[in-house]
């Protein structure tokens, strides 16, 4: 590479970071979107005291029995009524007293009504003179890496790494391809590949800080852990942004309007968004499609990001997920060489 071809391409990369900074949108989306989404996410489903769930009893002694387990706060109410309360969400449960037994009126698909079937049960047979065969103790521990905010931390880097990785270049292609900027480029003496390097070589600087200030926060903030190596999570963090980097290559290759370039971008990440395990794990879905959803890169990413960050797997132990990193930076760049349009 000549000094000539050297200039070049520092000055289309130089030329990548001062468009970025003079869009104060994309300053926001890039650093400051995912510290806000991880406070809300922190905040929601901090760790707290169990919940005391809301039951209703159509006796005096049901209620006082059911008011005993610190669990549970219990009203006297008639089997209508407490039919009604059910329908309306005020309470979880109605124990209900039977000529031979108590019923117990809850809905079975609601997680929070059957933990109140258990506490009522146990409160009502205590009351009535049962012992347990074994006694028990509790012995409880809030660790980090076991919490909801641990868990969605690296579904938030890796969604933040794609849209940042896809929306920078995408728009500024499809920009200059509107403008009639990529056809005065070609007419110069910079090599073609150089200026879709560029991308790329910006991606890398931005990289640093956007990985840096985002997992940075989560450490001090909530006390997220680090469990593996750093500069294999690094090593991931880069396979991410190259990967998406080169997908939104070949996704802005052939599009002319902004119109096109959403509708593709949208096309692209809103399966990896629903599919991929960023809020939840992506073990909940069918097993059917279970290798479509292995096989998108931003689960592989996100995968492989959980592993290192939370249980400290090394590289060697995310073989495919680094493959599968790989083959979506490999095959889209190639691709996009040979397909892309300067006009």
């Amino acid at each position: 590479m000549n000094e000539l071809e050297l200039s070049s391409l520092y000055q289309l990369t130089m030329m990548r970071f001062r468009l970025m900074l003079r869009e104060p949108e994309m300053i926001f989306w890039v650093f400051f979107f995912p510290i806000l989404l991880a406070v809300g996410l922190g905040i929601a489903f901090r760790n707290r005291p169990a919940d005391v769930l809301p039951v209703g009893a159509t006796t005096a002694q049901l209620t006082q029995a059911l008011a005993a387990d610190k669990g549970l706060t219990a009203e006297t109410m008639d089997e209508a009524d407490g039919t009604h309360a059910l329908a309306t969400g005020r309470i979880l449960l109605l124990a209900i007293q039977r000529a031979d037994a108590v019923a117990y009126k809850y809905d079975d698909t609601n997680p929070d009504a059957r933990t109140a079937r258990l506490l009522a049960d146990r409160a009502i047979q205590t009351a009535a003179g049962r012992r347990d065969a074994v006694k028990a103790a509790s012995e409880l521990e809030h660790e980090a890496g076991a919490r909801y905010i641990d868990f969605v931390v690296p579904g938030l880097l890796g969604m933040n790494l794609m849209g940042s990785a896809m929306w920078g270049l995408v728009f500024a292609i499809v920009e200059g391809r509107q403008k009639k900027l990529l056809k005065r480029l070609v007419a110069s003496p910079m090599p073609r590949w150089q200026y879709l390097a560029s991308f790329l070589v910006s991606r890398l600087g931005i990289l640093v800080i956007e990985v840096g200030v985002f997992l940075g926060f989560a450490r001090v903030a909530f006390g997220v852990p680090f469990r593996g190596s750093v500069w294999q999570l690094c090593l991931l963090c880069l396979l991410t942004s190259m990967a998406f980097s080169a997908l939104g290559l070949l996704v802005s290759s052939r599009a002319r309007t902004m119109e096109a370039a959403s509708g593709l971008m949208n096309l692209v990440m809103l399966p990896m968004w629903i599919l991929s395990g960023v809020f939840f794990s992506a073990t909940r879905f069918p097993a059917m499609i279970q290798p479509v959803v292995r096989a998108l890169p931003l689960t592989a990413a996100i995968d492989a990001m959980r592993g290192n960050m939370l249980q400290g797997m090394n590289i060697g132990q995310m073989m495919a997920q680094v493959g599968i990193l790989v083959a979506w930076f490999v095959v889209p760049f190639a691709v996009s060489l040979r397909i892309f349009r300067w006009r």
